[in-house]
């Protein structure tokens, strides 16, 4: 898609981690400016507009459920929620498959013995490896819980989607719903959302798994 607007793609890295490493090391050598998502304050700043967007219909949510990657999603939504609805639960949802992010939040820092060597899970958009440490800080104080959902319950949650809401998205996209259908108990009676954050999948993706 961006090719077609005059962008030069340099495909690097055998996952996500290993692409940005990758782009840092260009964008040093470049002497250019390397933007990091989960880093950057405007880039968390702009992911707050979703939750304004959400919020601006008038629903008291008493719980939100963000997919948790990098973390400039989750931090940009739950810091204009707690501003606003500051009872709204505002939780992020990790793959078990890579649960770095998960573990770092949980302890309230990222170190260098957080990174994994490998990430496990077909939600590519969450498979973190590499914590980025200031989204961790970031995401302390604004944040009720993180929780982790399996392979099986994202393919799950994108069936669903596409059965009932005619929507194509990827796995991680699904996180949210898979967190939801994941634990039923804790979400009945509750008025709840959640962000369909992505349908980046191939035709081939789409034959295996939602076929």
């Amino acid at each position: 898609g961006i090719r077609r607007h005059g962008a030069r793609v340099i495909v690097e890295g055998e996952d996500f981690d290993a692409a940005k490493c990758a782009a840092r090391i260009w964008a040093r050598s470049q002497s250019l400016a390397f933007i990091e998502d989960g880093a950057e304050v405007d880039i968390s700043e702009g992911a707050g507009t979703v939750a304004h967007e959400l919020l601006s219909e008038g629903t008291a949510f008493d719980a939100i459920l963000v997919p948790l990657g990098n973390g400039a999603l989750l931090a940009g939504m739950a810091r204009y929620v707690k501003s606003v609805s500051p009872g709204t639960e505002m939780i992020g949802v990790c793959s078990a498959g890579a649960p770095v992010m998960h573990d770092c939040w949980k302890r309230g820092v990222a170190d260098d013995e957080a990174a994994a060597a490998h990430a496990m899970s077909i939600a590519d958009g969450i498979a973190v490896r590499v914590p980025v440490a200031a989204a961790v800080l970031d995401l302390q104080g604004i944040v009720d819980d993180v929780v982790l959902v399996e392979d099986a319950e994202l393919l799950a949650a994108m069936r669903s989607i596409r059965a009932h809401a005619g929507i194509l998205v990827e796995p991680s996209g699904a996180a949210g719903l898979a967190a939801i259908a994941a634990d039923p108990s804790r979400f009945a009676g509750r008025q709840v959302a959640t962000v369909l954050t992505g349908a980046n999948l191939t035709r081939d993706q789409v034959r295996r798994w939602l076929a």
